[in-house]
């Protein structure tokens, strides 16, 4: 199924041509629950790998031995999805006491705070599939992995792993190891198709020149007094940064959203800037407006609207999105991450 980006409420490069300058381009991937097959982009999918290769293990200290059963929560979801979907109110009895069951925590004795702990596949992204992907010279395949564990690098985010690849060289592997339990249901991806869509945004607005970030502050602030002058709640109020700036979700490329921590300055320690690689949202559009919506799904409601909105089951932070950054130079440099 295609999907579409709606075109923004208003030409903002009209009210503020300066804007020209400061746009960019990036794939939004449009993840959506599917069977992807290993070789198939996808979120949540069965990977390609090389042959003989072992499966590589998350060995930073943090706790890892007490979690959900990676089974249980993707059984936990089903169920819940079924019984909302008959439209009569939710789950019945019998159903939650299942539920409550397969929210249960397990404990892994012996498993100390370094123990291998096999990574779980989150993306793989062929380049044929996703335009403006970036891959090392040479590579056509980017696979990332993450331990599912939140406490790695001073973030309370997944442990991030890349491999570049190159397809060629690769072979089907249906069947990896996978962590006991993980520390948080949210880092388990649902298995996704992809429908990559290139799509215009424009900088971050703490990004932009002081005078044009300063009229966007005026332009948006005139707007919510109309607003407040209508005897209007304000969900439907403009907002640069919301509807004009970086497209929210799944993408690759582009600009990053800097609306937790406010920009941070990403150097490779070979001295090169870092460009933005891979966003892995919690959501795939925000607000009650939602006008970064597809408008193929622009009538869904209830739980189909919720299906849509966070197709992939994965949540970062507090619903936010991880920004994962590579080097300008060569994205097979060590990458950094951004909780926002």
């Amino acid at each position: 199924m295609p999907h579409t980006t709606p075109p923004r409420p208003l030409d903002i490069e009209a009210e503020f041509p300066e804007l020209a300058g400061h746009r960019g381009t990036s794939t939004r991937l449009h993840p959506r629950p599917g069977a992807p097959g290993p070789d198939r982009s996808s979120v949540g999918g069965p990977f390609l790998w090389p042959v003989g290769e072992t499966w590589p293990v998350c060995t930073q200290p943090h706790p890892r031995d007490r979690g959900r059963r990676i089974e249980d929560v993707h059984e936990e979801r089903r169920v819940i999805a079924e019984a909302w979907s008959r439209g009569d109110g939710g789950p019945t009895e019998e159903e939650r006491a299942v539920l409550a069951g397969l929210e249960r925590e397990h404990h892994i004795p012996g498993l100390g705070d370094t123990g291998p702990v096999p990574l779980l596949p989150v993306a793989q992204l062929f380049a044929r599939d996703v335009p403006g992907l970036v891959v090392p010279e040479g590579r056509d395949l980017l696979q990332v992995l993450w331990c599912p564990f939140g406490a790695h690098d001073g973030q309370a985010a997944p442990g991030v792993h890349l491999r570049w690849r190159t397809a060629a060289g690769c072979v089907p592997f249906p069947d990896p190891p996978r962590p006991a339990v993980v520390g948080d249901e949210g880092y388990v991806p649902e298995p996704c198709v992809l429908d990559p869509e290139r799509v215009t945004e424009h900088q971050w607005a703490e990004l932009l020149p002081e005078d044009l970030r300063l009229r966007i502050a005026e332009w948006e602030e005139a707007l919510w007094e109309e607003a407040d002058e209508d005897g209007d709640d304000g969900e439907d109020v403009l907002s640069y940064d919301a509807d004009f700036a970086v497209a929210p979700g799944w993408k690759a490329g582009g600009f990053a959203r800097w609306g937790v921590t406010g920009p941070q300055e990403m150097v490779c320690s070979c001295g090169s800037p870092m460009e933005l690689l891979l966003a892995i949202g919690s959501s795939e559009w925000e607000g009650v407006r939602g006008s970064w919506k597809p408008l193929e799904e622009a009538a869904s409601a209830g739980a189909d609207q919720a299906a849509a909105r966070t197709p992939t089951r994965v949540v970062v932070g507090r619903g936010g999105s991880l920004l994962v950054f590579v080097c300008s130079a060569d994205p097979a440099h060590e990458h950094r991450v951004s909780l926002q």
